[in-house]
């Protein structure tokens, strides 16, 4: 084996390792870089096959924990998000956007790219297809949140979700639900200011609730209970 032959193994034996090492660090999720796609609601596209499920648990219960897990995949405009979310019923009744979807089945991320401020994004997609996008500025534990303006082109979030086991409609019998959707840097403005390249890290949580039989939530990182503790948020890794 040749010099060259030599380095590029040891190289390739690295990046391998460092792979590893952020995948079995349950506090960093390793962001896999993609070309853009559509999403659709169901999570059919062969790009997701680019990376891993990762288990999103039980936080708070009020009944048998039910499976909830997410892909996170990210290109050179934005970051996609793939959330599979087995249910009982669609317990969602508010069919606008920007409403208080947390009252009722959602998902969400939280995304907290510059941590030199205490401001964040929030995002949730209810399993009707409804989002509320709102930057949050958290000032020693007392946050609001603020709506995008100008919110159009692309700087607008792309989002669908599908059904199985039943209909998409308010408080039907299913067996769970999909939620897909982008996120564009445009949007984050001026939070990101630059394109994530290999080795970039943000901070950000990952959530669930589920409202069919009581008060229930899973997490990627745990809080004490608010979503809103973003010091106990977990590091995305781009690759």
């Amino acid at each position: 084996m040749n010099r060259v032959a030599i380095v590029l193994a040891i190289l390739l034996g690295m990046s391998t390792t460092y792979s590893r090492a952020q995948q079995s660090d349950s506090t960093k999720l390793l962001v896999r870089k993609t070309d853009d796609f559509q999403v659709d609601g169901n999570g059919n596209n062969a790009k997701w096959a680019k990376t891993d499920w990762v288990p999103i648990t039980i936080q708070e219960s009020a009944r048998r924990p039910l499976a909830t897990k997410t892909k996170v995949l990210y290109s050179e405009t934005g970051l996609y998000f793939l959330f599979q979310c087995e249910d009982q019923k669609l317990t969602a009744t508010i069919q606008e956007d920007f409403g208080a979807l947390f009252n009722e089945d959602v998902v969400e991320v939280f995304l907290w790219p510059d941590t030199s401020v205490p401001i964040y994004i929030e995002y949730e997609l209810s399993p009707l297809n409804y989002e509320l996008a709102i930057l949050v500025p958290n000032i020693n534990g007392k946050f609001q949140g603020w709506k995008p303006w100008n919110y159009k082109g692309s700087s607008k979030t792309k989002h669908a979700t599908s059904v199985q086991g039943g209909g998409k409609a308010s408080n039907a019998v299913v067996n769970g639900w999909t939620a897909e959707f982008f996120i564009p840097y445009s949007l984050m403005k001026p939070l990101v200011s630059a394109i994530p390249t290999h080795g970039t890290t943000w901070r950000g949580n990952l959530y669930r609730i589920d409202y069919d039989q009581g008060y229930q939530t899973w997490s990627w990182q745990k809080t004490s209970g608010s979503f809103h503790e973003f010091k106990k948020f977990g590091t995305l890794v781009f690759d």
